[in-house]
C-alpha cells in the first residue's frame, strides 16, 4: 500500500527531541518483521547512554504472521510489564497490531504506523476480514496523536525491505531520551555487517519522515 498520513496536531517529532529520562514505549506487529530486533537497538542504546531499561516479550511467536509485542520502558524502575494506559508510544509495525493493543497506550499518546498490512491466513482463505487502514487510522486518530507512513517502501528505498524495522526505529528516535548517534551506534552493533550502510540509510528516512510534519 501506499498510503501516507500524518494525523493529529500533538507532538511533534521535531520538539520531542529527548524529552525526558523516562519514557514507556510498546513495540507491536507480527512475526517475521523485525520487532525484537527493533527493540533490541533501543534496549542496548539505551545502556549504552547509561539509562535503566526494563523490557518484556509478552505475546512473541516465532513463527512467521503471529502477533508480536514488546514492552520497553526506559527509566522506569517499577517492572517491565508497561500496565494499561501507561504507554507514551506505540510503534506499530503493522496497523492492525495497532488496534490490538491500544488498552496500553495512554489517551493523548503517539502512535506511529507502518500503513503496510499483513494479511493473515484467516483473512485469505475467508474466515475473516480486514479493515481497510484508513478506517484503522481514522479509529487511531479519534484519541490519539498519529504518525503514519509505508515504512515498507522507505525500507526498499534505503536498498532492502527487511530493514523496515530500523526505518521504524528512526521514526521514534526523536522521542526517546536517547541521542541519534548512540541510537545509530546500536544499529550498526546489531545489524548483519554487510548491511550497516542500509540500516543507517533506512534509520534516517524514517526520522526525516515524522520530523516532515
Amino acid at each position: 500500500m501506499s498510503e501516507s498520513a500524518i494525523i493529529g496536531s500533538e507532538a511533534n517529532a521535531g520538539e520531542a527531541e529527548n524529552p525526558k529520562q523516562s519514557f514507556d514505549l510498546l513495540i507491536t506487529g507480527v512475526g517475521g518483521q523485525g520487532a525484537i530486533l527493533a527493540s533490541d537497538i533501543i534496549g542496548k542504546a539505551a545502556v549504552i547512554a547509561g539509562l535503566p531499561i526494563r523490557a518484556a516479550e509478552t505475546h512473541g511467536m516465532a513463527q512467521r504472521g503471529g502477533s508480536v509485542v514488546n514492552h520497553i520502558r526506559i527509566g522506569a524502575d517499577l517492572g517491565s510489564m508497561i500496565p494499561e494506559k501507561g504507554a507514551d508510544l506505540m510503534l506499530a509495525l503493522e496497523p492492525m497490531e495497532a488496534i490490538r493493543y491500544l488498552d496500553f497506550l495512554k489517551d493523548g499518546g503517539v502512535v506511529i504506523v507502518n500503513t503496510e498490512a499483513v494479511i493473515p491466513v484467516t483473512v485469505t482463505s475467508g474466515q475473516a476480514s480486514y479493515p481497510e487502514v484508513s478506517k484503522i487510522l481514522e479509529t487511531l486518530s479519534g484519541k490519539y496523536a498519529v504518525k503514519a507512513f509505508n515504512a515498507d517502501d522507505l525500507a526498499a528505498e534505503a536498498g532492502n525491505r527487511l530493514a523496515m524495522n530500523v526505518v521504524m526505529v528512526g521514526a521514534v528516535s526523536s522521542y526517546l531520551p536517547i541521542s541519534k548517534e548512540v541510537l545509530l551506534e546500536s544499529v550498526k552493533a546489531l545489524v548483519p555487517p554487510k548491511t550497516v550502510e542500509i540500516n543507517v540509510k533506512a534509520f534516517e528516512l524514517g526520522r526525516e519522515k515524522v520530523q516532515e510534519s
